[in-house]
């Protein structure tokens, strides 16, 4: 409806600006809001206050010649000019009986949009270094980024999405080294385990299966696997990164590349296959799971650290490369490639960057958790030391949600092994539940998850409030066919003037928002637009129907009424689509 307005305050200018009323160069910013008060109409415009100056007019006498230009159009009852110069739009009940017919006829495609249409978008998120199962934090990330490329496809851009998977560095040679030592166990060593390994029952299942599968074969002596190994932390001090360290070099050595690799890669496959169907069961699908090896494979983190020394940017000292950050703003220049010849994941991030704009995205989109947000300046600030636009890079910060069992705190770690994972909350909570409570605050909110609540079968729980809704709309055909009655969709679309309840009227005004709120969270990259529009769509719906009867003898009224439950059952699904959530026809 937003659109239509502006269209026609839009042609109003254009005839004023050819009348000589208005600067012809001027592209004047039109807003239309929805009036906050139902007695100043349904929409209003501020346009002539921003022009008045230009015009040199009084804002309330411009407002009248906009008024005066505006072309006919049914879908306007009238205006009126209020205040200082808004101009207030009263629409017509054809109006809003043409959305009602617009939610029927688009049906999937009601509250979808071509404003990014031919643009390319990447979105990248989750993205979990894969050294352990996805914990429930992940999960929020998850959601949240498969609704944003949800909402910009809806809004007509080609969305690719996009898992980076940190498959190289120290971190999965911890997680390697770790299921090492577990199988070493198995094959009857004595095992001192290492505080800084990977602790999870899931390690000693991949050692299990290394030991079914390969037997004895990379077997060591206790002793020589800690050969030469600084202390771990203690009592007696020691220095626990000092000594799985040592640990990982010790198993590199006596293993070789080769078994090193075959270890290295039992845990790395078995925890992306895990993370892949965790995700695939929550709804979460990737159009690719980049590797984080290729990037220095095909040669990108050795050409992005070219491109920053022929550009000046990058230096060596003491052995090492070094990025000129700090020219860019950043407290400190960042290492690039340190004194063993072992390049950095900050070199390789810049890589994975300077790769992504060149596969030709119009915007990339990364979705990180918030205690990544020191690290946005330093990856935007080499994208442009690079010669590459920073502004294309989005980064949309995530805090990780906390989860409350009972009232009480859940705590959660990955190295310990101490964390509820995301498939343990799905099977508690069920997928719809996760998908609508991890969506519900704005991106950057601190959230607590509430397991009794999402569990719950009341209208305290928004998921269950907005599924019922969408139930009790299918129970009213259920009971249509008990009674004998025949639904004539036909006449219902041309008795729309029957609906003259204001329950009724509050509900074609609120269907006539729901393309306007999809494209702005598609914009914002705010899902939670959404799911406080589907609760609010939900209450005028049980409102509707604990307050009248739709079933009634009048044929023309109960069609009509059905029709309108019918283009709100549509714009539910739709709605609840877009999060990932099912719309159920029974509760």
């Amino acid at each position: 409806m937003k659109h239509q307005i502006k269209s026609l305050v839009s042609q109003s200018i254009q005839a004023l600006q050819q009348a000589g009323t208005l600067d012809n160069h001027i592209e004047p910013n039109i807003k239309i809001e929805h009036a906050r008060d139902k007695k100043h109409g349904d929409y209003a415009c501020n346009i002539a206050m921003i022009l008045a100056k230009q015009a040199k007019k009084n804002p309330r006498e411009l407002a009248e010649e906009i008024i005066n230009h505006l072309p006919v159009s049914s879908l306007v009852e009238k205006t009126e000019i209020a205040g200082p110069g808004f101009i207030n739009f009263y629409m017509s009940a054809n109006a809003f009986h043409s959305v009602v017919t617009d939610a029927l006829d688009q049906k999937q495609a009601f509250g979808r949009s071509d404003i990014g249409k031919g643009k390319q978008i990447q979105v990248e998120f989750v993205s979990a270094n894969p050294t352990g199962p996805l914990h429930v934090g992940h999960g929020r990330g998850a959601a949240y980024g498969a609704t944003v490329s949800n909402l910009l496809e809806a809004a007509g851009y080609n969305v690719h999405r996009e898992y980076y998977v940190n498959d190289a560095g120290r971190q999965m040679d911890i997680l390697g080294t770790s299921v090492w030592l577990r199988y070493l166990d198995l094959c009857g060593e004595t095992i001192v385990f290492p505080k800084n390994g990977y602790q999870g029952d899931y390690i000693w299942d991949f050692a299990a299966n290394l030991h079914r599968e390969n037997g004895d074969k990379f077997r060591h002596p206790s002793d020589k696997v800690f050969n030469a190994v600084p202390a771990d932390e203690g009592e007696d001090g020691g220095d626990k990164e000092a000594h799985i360290d040592g640990l990982i070099k010790n198993a590199r050595a006596l293993l070789g590349e080769q078994d090193y690799n075959t270890v290295f890669e039992e845990g790395l496959n078995r925890i992306l296959d895990d993370i892949r169907q965790d995700l695939e069961e929550f709804g979460v699908t990737y159009d690719d799971w980049f590797s984080e090896r290729k990037l220095f494979t095909n040669g990108s983190v050795d050409k992005a650290i070219k491109r920053l020394q022929d550009a000046g940017h990058a230096y060596e000292q003491n052995g090492a490369t070094w990025f000129r950050s700090s020219d860019f703003g950043d407290e400190k220049d960042r290492v690039l490639v340190r004194e063993n010849g072992i390049k950095t994941y900050f070199a390789s991030d810049i890589a994975y960057h300077m790769d992504k704009l060149e596969r030709g995205y119009d915007r990339v989109i990364d979705v990180w958790g918030a205690d990544h947000h020191g690290y946005v300046p330093r990856v935007k600030a080499a994208l442009k030391a690079i010669g590459d636009d920073p502004d294309k890079l989005d980064v949309l910060l995530v805090q990780f949600a906390v989860l409350y069992r009972n009232g009480e705190k859940v705590q959660m770690s990955t190295r310990s092994g101490e964390f509820v994972t995301l498939r343990e909350l799905r099977d508690e909570v069920g997928n719809d539940a996760a998908r609508f409570f991890y969506v519900m605050h704005k991106c950057e909110q601190h959230m607590d998850f509430d397991l009794d609540l999402a569990k719950s079968r009341s209208n305290d729980n928004p998921v269950y409030y907005v599924q019922y809704a969408h139930a009790r709309i299918c129970s009213v055909w259920r009971q249509m066919q008990e009674k004998g009655f025949a639904f004539d969709e036909t006449a219902g679309r041309n008795a729309l003037d029957k609906l003259v309840e204001q329950h009724e009227q509050d509900l074609m005004n609120n269907l006539s928002r729901y393309p306007e709120v999809v494209e702005s969270a598609a914009i914002n990259h705010e899902p939670h637009q959404i799911a406080y529009y589907l609760r609010d769509l939900a209450n005028h719906l049980h409102t509707y129907y604990n307050a009248l009867q739709f079933l009634v003898d009048d044929a023309d009224v109960r069609n009509a009424r059905l029709v309108l439950i019918s283009a709100v059952r549509q714009t539910l699904q739709n709605g609840l689509e877009l999060l990932g959530v099912s719309a159920p026809e029974s509760m």
